[in-house]
C-alpha cells in the first residue's frame, strides 16, 4: 500500500511538472536576450557596457520598500566627485511588458547619467505575475519617496528628481509622473516613516518608447489582440479591454494632463506601435502650457537604449532636457493632477 501511495504521488508530481512545462514563464527581457533577436538585422550594435568607471560610485541592492517579506531593491549610481554639491536625480524604470525584465537593463544609462553629474537609481518593482496593476505604480512612487527621504545622505537635491523608463517602464514612469498628488496611486505615502512622509512627485518625465494611451484602437490592435491570451497588458490589468476598460483607461497617462503636469521628454524608436497616444498627449500638454520635447531615432528597433550606438544620443537628450527643466530646483514637487 505504501509503495502504491508513493507511485501515485510521483505520478501527480510528474503531471504538475508537465503542466508547468506546457505553460513556460515569459523569457526574461534583458539586453542579452534582446541582442540575439536584433543582431541579424542590426549587425553593428553592441550591448551597452555595465562596467562602472572610476569616476562613478555604484551602491547596489538597497531595499527601498518591503511588502511583507518581499524586499524591493534599487541600485544607485553617483558621481564620485560630489563634495558639497546637490545632485539632480532620476529614477529609471526597466521595461519587459509589465511581466518580466530586470533593473540591470538600465545600468548603462544610469552609469552615464552619473558621469554627467546625476544621481541615477535603477529600480525593481512588482511585475504582473506577482502583483497586477497598479502595484508597479505604487512601487515606483515609493522609490521616488525613498530617494527624496535619503537626499541628504547621498547629496541629492530633493527639489530636482525626475522619473524615466523604457517600453513598459516608459509608460510606468509617465503615469507615475503625471499622477502626482493623487493619493490612490500612492498608498504608501504618509505612512509615518521618513520615506512615507516624503513627496513622490517628479519634476520631469522621460518616456522612452512607452505607450501614452491604452484605450485607442491603434494600441488595442497590439495590446489586446485575440491571438494573445492574455496579452502583456491584459495580464497586467487582469483582463482584456472589454472586461477591464476602466483599468485600461486608468493606466493611460494622456488622461491626466493638466497645467501642473511635469515637463516630458519623449524619445522614440522607428517602431510606430510604441508611439501610440504620444501626439494626442503632446497636444493636451501644449494646450495646458506644459513643455515637451520629442526625439525620434530613425531606423531603430524597440529597446534601442540597451545598445550602442543609440545609448549615447538617448543620454545626451535626457541630460539636456533635465538640465533645462530642473535647473535651480524649479520643479513642481507639489504638483497635483485631476482624476481622469
Amino acid at each position: 500500500m505504501k509503495s502504491l501511495r508513493l507511485k501515485l504521488m510521483a505520478a501527480a508530481l510528474a503531471g504538475l511538472a508537465a503542466g508547468a512545462c506546457a505553460q513556460p514563464a515569459p523569457e526574461s527581457y534583458t539586453a542579452e536576450t534582446t541582442y540575439t533577436k536584433l543582431v541579424k538585422q542590426y549587425p553593428f550594435i553592441a550591448v551597452a557596457s555595465r562596467e562602472v568607471p572610476a569616476t562613478v560610485e555604484a551602491l547596489r541592492d538597497i531595499t527601498y520598500i518591503s511588502h511583507g517579506t518581499r524586499a524591493l531593491q534599487l541600485d544607485l549610481y553617483l558621481p564620485k566627485a560630489r563634495a558639497g554639491k546637490q545632485l539632480p536625480g532620476i529614477v529609471l524604470v526597466h521595461g519587459g511588458g509589465w511581466r518580466t525584465g530586470v533593473r540591470a537593463n538600465f545600468a548603462p544609462m544610469a552609469i552615464r547619467m552619473a558621469e554627467r553629474g546625476y544621481a541615477a537609481a535603477t529600480v525593481s518593482y512588482r511585475l504582473s505575475p506577482e502583483a497586477p496593476y497598479p502595484a508597479a505604480i505604487h512601487d515606483v512612487k515609493a522609490a521616488l519617496r525613498w530617494m527624496r527621504a535619503h537626499a541628504a545622505q547621498y547629496g541629492i537635491d530633493p527639489q530636482r528628481i525626475a522619473v524615466g523608463g523604457g517600453s513598459a517602464g516608459g509608460q510606468i514612469a509617465s503615469l507615475v509622473g503625471v499622477t502626482g498628488g493623487l493619493g490612490r496611486f500612492d498608498p504608501g505615502a504618509a505612512s509615518g516613516t521618513s520615506a512615507g512622509t516624503a513627496s513622490s512627485a517628479a519634476q520631469a518625465i522621460v518616456n522612452i518608447d512607452g505607450l501614452s494611451d491604452f484605450t485607442s484602437e491603434a494600441a488595442r490592435k497590439y495590446e489586446d489582440a485575440p491571438a494573445k491570451q492574455p496579452s502583456s497588458a491584459g495580464a497586467w490589468f487582469g483582463g482584456r479591454y472589454a472586461e477591464k476598460a476602466a483599468l485600461w483607461r486608468d493606466a493611460s497617462p494622456t488622461f491626466y494632463v493638466n497645467a501642473h503636469t511635469p515637463p516630458i521628454l519623449f524619445i522614440g524608436s522607428a517602431q510606430t506601435r510604441f508611439a501610440v497616444g504620444r501626439e494626442a498627449m503632446i497636444a493636451k500638454m501644449d494646450a495646458a502650457g506644459v513643455p515637451s520635447r520629442v526625439l525620434l531615432l530613425p531606423e531603430t528597433p524597440h529597446s534601442f537604449w540597451l545598445f550602442d550606438p543609440w545609448l549615447a544620443p538617448t543620454v545626451e537628450a535626457t541630460v539636456r532636457f533635465l538640465d533645462e527643466h530642473m535647473r535651480g530646483g524649479e520643479g513642481k514637487q507639489d504638483a497635483g493632477s485631476p482624476a481622469p
